[in-house]
C-alpha cells in the first residue's frame, strides 16, 4: 500500500471542485441517484451491514431527494469495475465503492465519468472525481485489546484475518499491543482466510484458534462466525464492525465498530449542493468513525474504566498505539522510544510486533 500523506476529516483545500451538472437548476428537480457497491451480504452485522446503516440514513434524511440502489456480494476485481461501471451509465452521480479491491476499478471507471463524485473506502489513490475515505480502526483494536489481555487465562489469543494488508496488519499489532500494555504474557495467533466473507472458512479458523488454546478471539472478517464459535465452545470473542452480542452473548465481550452514517449523509450533501471535492479523510474514535460496543458483565468494572480512560486518552492525542519504542516480531527495532508511528509510516506496514507469533505470509 502507498503512503497517504495529511490524511485528517477534512477535504484538501488545494483539491478542485467536482463541475456536478446536479447544481444546474434544470437537474435540481430531479433525484440525486446514490449507488453503492457492497463486497459481501447485507446480513444482521458486519462491514458492508454498517455502510447499508448509512444508506438508510441517507434515504430517511433526504427523502424524494435521493434515489438509492446498492449491489450486494460484488467480487473485487473485473466484476466490481462491471457493477461500478453500470451505475455511472444508469446515470448514478454519487457511487460508494466499500472495499479495499475496488480502488483500481473505481479509479479506471472515474476516468470515463468526469461528471460522477466516486468515494472508495479505505484505498489509497485518489483522482479529480474520486475520494477515499477510511476509519482509524486501530484504535478500536487497541481498546479492545486491552479487554481481551485482561480477560484471558491461557494467554493466547486468536485472530482470524483476511487479507495480510496493512489495514489489517494495524488492526493485528494494535490489538496485540493494548493486550500487552496490560498484560505482556499475552501471545496472538492469527489465521488468514483470503477472504472478506467466508462464514465456513472463518469457522474452522476459529475452531482451529481454540483447539490451539486461544480463549479470547478476535476477526477481521465480514460475518458472525467466529463470535458464533466462540459462545458454543465457551470462550470469549471481541466482534468487528458492528455490535455481535446477540450472535454470543455469553462470548462476546465488546467489538470495535464503525460508524460511516455522518461521512455518508455530509458527503451526499455536497453532491446536492454542487460542493463535492476529492480528498482523503481518515476518521478515529475522535471522529465518532470508530466506537467501541457495550462491554459484557463478565469485564470487571476495574477493566471498563480502564478502557474509558485509555479512550479519552486516544481522543485528546495523549496516547498513540504506535508509541515508540515499537519492535517487530524478530526483534528488529521499527519505531524509536519518544516516536510515533507517521500515517505514512502505517499505510506501509508489513509485518508483526512483538507479541503476534509466526510470520507473516507472503
Amino acid at each position: 500500500m502507498r503512503p497517504r500523506s495529511s490524511f485528517r476529516v477534512v477535504r484538501f483545500a488545494a483539491a478542485a471542485a467536482l463541475g456536478l451538472a446536479l447544481a444546474a437548476g434544470a437537474q435540481a428537480q430531479e433525484p440525486l441517484k446514490i449507488g453503492l457497491v457492497y463486497v459481501s451480504p447485507v446480513g444482521d452485522a458486519g462491514w458492508t451491514y454498517q455502510h447499508d446503516l448509512a444508506r438508510k440514513a441517507i434515504e430517511q434524511k433526504f427523502g424524494n431527494k435521493v434515489q438509492v440502489k446498492y449491489v450486494e456480494s460484488v467480487a473485487e476485481g473485473a466484476d466490481s469495475e462491471r457493477v461500478i461501471r453500470e451505475l455511472a451509465q444508469s446515470g448514478h452521480k454519487l457511487i460508494f465503492a466499500t472495499s479495499f479491491g475496488y480502488m483500481n476499478p473505481t479509479i479506471k471507471v472515474a476516468k470515463g465519468f468526469p461528471n460522477v463524485a466516486f468515494e472508495h473506502a479505505t484505498g489509497y489513490k485518489t483522482d479529480r472525481n474520486v475520494a477515499i475515505y477510511n476509519a482509524r480502526f486501530y484504535e478500536g483494536r487497541y481498546l479492545a485489546g486491552v479487554v481481551a489481555g485482561k480477560q484471558t487465562r491461557s494467554n493466547v489469543l486468536g485472530y482470524v484475518a483476511a487479507f495480510p494488508i496493512p489495514e489489517v496488519l494495524q488492526g493485528i499489532n494494535a490489538f496485540t499491543r493494548g493486550a500487552r500494555s496490560v498484560n505482556p504474557k499475552a501471545e496472538v495467533k492469527v489465521i488468514w482466510t483470503n477472504s472478506w466473507y467466508d462464514p465456513g472458512k472463518e469457522r474452522e479458523a476459529a475452531m482451529t484458534l481454540i483447539s490451539q488454546g486461544a480463549d479470547v478471539l478476535t476477526h477481521h472478517t465480514d460475518s458472525t462466525a467466529t463470535v458464533k464459535a466462540a459462545d458454543e465452545k465457551a470462550v470469549y470473542a471481541i466482534g468487528y464492525h458492528s455490535d455481535m452480542s446477540k450472535f454470543g452473548p455469553k462470548a462476546h465481550l465488546t467489538a470495535s465498530t464503525h460508524d460511516w452514517t455522518n461521512y455518508y449523509l455530509e458527503t451526499t450533501q455536497r453532491v446536492l449542493d454542487g460542493k463535492w471535492k476529492s480528498g482523503a479523510v481518515w476518521g478515529g474514535i475522535k471522529d465518532g468513525y470508530v466506537k467501541l460496543a457495550p462491554m459484557n458483565p463478565v469485564v470487571s468494572k476495574e477493566t471498563q474504566d480502564l478502557v474509558k480512560k485509555l479512550e479519552g486518552e486516544i481522543v485528546a492525542g495523549k496516547l498513540h498505539p504506535y508509541a515508540g519504542p515499537v519492535k517487530d516480531n524478530a526483534g528488529k527495532e521499527r519505531v524509536p522510544a519518544g516516536k510515533t508511528m507517521t500515517d505514512d509510516e502505517m499505510q506501509k506496514m508489513d509485518y508483526y510486533v512483538e507479541g503476534v507469533q509466526g510470520k507473516l505470509p507472503k
